[in-house]
């Protein structure tokens, strides 16, 4: 699959979003990929997620592990398509941990799985997650790497795409000295 089929099935979903943004990361950007926007087709999900998980064929994992919320569908579709299980963390007091019965056991080959980057942190504080449970972190695989090539990880890192939209510190951004409102769309 080529970028521009990538990008075609994203821009054929209504993913890539045109306005003044605020990411997750206090960045602010013109441009936003909502990956739920994409994610609602299990088709497209399906397609991608595949394409993206060929990237860790044959590297023996044995599970998938998301940051809820924005990577439960793609660590779902990579599983499938790795053939192992899929499972996530949640939220708490500001950190990830595993609920709902989840366990990870000392030597389990774990791969993260997230919609995008951009400065990295959730898939940082995943990795450090599985870490502590004994797991052996085999890579990370993103949908989308918008960082700019600043997200960086002690594990292979792999992504279906990287979109180098552009993005501001909130008080250097052109679009807020413009008056433009901004539009929080992360989780939404």
């Amino acid at each position: 699959m080529t970028e521009e089929q990538i990008i075609s099935i994203m821009e054929d979903a209504g993913a890539l979003l045109t306005g003044h943004f605020q990411l997750r990361s206090g960045l602010h950007s013109p441009r936003f990929f909502q990956a739920a926007l994409l994610l609602q087709y299990p088709d497209k999900a399906e397609t991608v997620c595949k394409f993206l998980a060929e990237k860790f064929r044959g590297e023996k994992i044995d599970s998938v592990i998301s940051p809820a919320v924005g990577g439960l569908i793609v660590g779902q579709e990579v599983a499938r398509a790795l053939g192992c299980k899929a499972i996530f963390a949640d939220k708490e007091d500001g950190q990830l941990v595993l609920k709902r019965g989840f366990s990870i056991k000392p030597g389990e080959k774990v791969l993260v799985a997230e919609d995008v980057v951009t400065k990295g942190g959730r898939v940082q504080q995943t990795i450090d997650l599985v870490r502590s449970l004994g797991g052996d972190v085999v890579g990370a695989a993103v949908l989308v790497d918008r960082s700019g090539g600043t997200a960086k990880f002690d594990v292979r890192f792999e992504s279906l795409l990287k979109l180098n939209l552009p993005t501001y510190e909130p008080n250097a951004c052109p679009l807020c000295k413009a008056g433009i409102p901004v539009d929080r769309p992360g989780s939404k």
